[in-house]
């Protein structure tokens, strides 16, 4: 029996991925620190799925995380969903908000693609790695977040070079999205630094970004975003930074305006 692995399944973007393994004949364990909503996620989708209470900060439990999964079967994908979001200036962050987010977005995601590849390293794989388009633009207001999606991006592809050099039977996938409606970005509507999160004309859903997660199982590759013609734009800008940071403004501009007026402000 195929098994996938899907962290933060307990709502949004983690249970949509899930579902949709189960329909491509997965069995699925679903794992988020909140135990009752992971639960909730693999009866809902049914399938042979279970779930696990997991703190991806705790090395620990991705190992037993990967051993749950390889007691039902062989381990075949593995999906870094879990994630934390919030928005504000950088040092306007508390120091337990700053330490959450590198925490869950960057150690998170390096302990469970080490026991994911560890799990997959004989019989093979697929390990997809939820990054964010703040990972290959400028995000104003999102410095800390950007941050760690960076780190996400950036690691991914270095995995994909050790992963060849090794000549390990694993594939590895990085999934940079721009803004999902989720109830973690909509708890951003209040906060004023948040303008990027909401500068276009529409939040993608949980089902275009998990269809795009689960277009890569069929056919692997290594970096995608969400949508194109957004990352189009943030590739071309990437190579020139202040200049991209004044191509921001007007963005910043509507997507304050969007913000406020999704919030009900004048």
């Amino acid at each position: 029996m195929k098994i996938a692995v899907v962290t933060g399944a307990g709502k949004g973007l983690g249970r949509e991925i899930a579902t949709g393994l189960a329909k491509k004949q997965f069995a699925v364990l679903a794992t988020d620190i909140d135990a009752d909503a992971a639960r909730r996620t693999a009866e809902a989708i049914g399938g042979g799925a279970w779930s696990m209470h997991q703190d991806v900060r705790d090395p620990a439990s991705h190992h037993e995380v990967a051993r749950a999964a390889a007691e039902r079967g062989s381990p075949a994908l593995w999906v870094n969903n879990a994630g934390v979001l919030d928005t504000g200036h950088a040092w306007d962050h508390s120091d337990d908000l700053v330490r959450q987010m590198t925490e869950v977005n960057v150690l998170g995601m390096l302990w469970g693609a080490r026991a994911a590849i560890a799990a997959m390293r004989e019989d093979g794989g697929h390990l997809i790695n939820i990054a964010s388009l703040s990972s290959i633009t400028p995000v104003p207001g999102l410095a800390i977040y950007g941050a760690t999606k960076q780190a996400v991006l950036g690691f991914t592809i270095s995995l994909a070079g050790d992963i060849e050099r090794a000549k390990l039977p694993i594939k590895v996938s990085a999934v940079c999205p721009d803004g999902i409606d989720t109830d973690m970005v909509s708890s951003q509507r209040s906060n004023k630094q948040a303008g990027l999160v909401f500068a276009s004309p529409k939040l993608l859903t949980v089902e275009e970004v998990a269809r795009a997660v689960l277009g890569l199982v069929d056919k692997p590759r290594l970096a995608i975003s969400v949508p194109r013609s957004r990352a189009a734009l943030a590739h071309a800008m990437r190579p020139f930074p202040e200049v991209s940071l004044k191509m921001l403004k007007p963005f910043l501009w509507f997507g304050e305006r969007q913000r406020r007026k999704t919030n009900g402000e004048s």
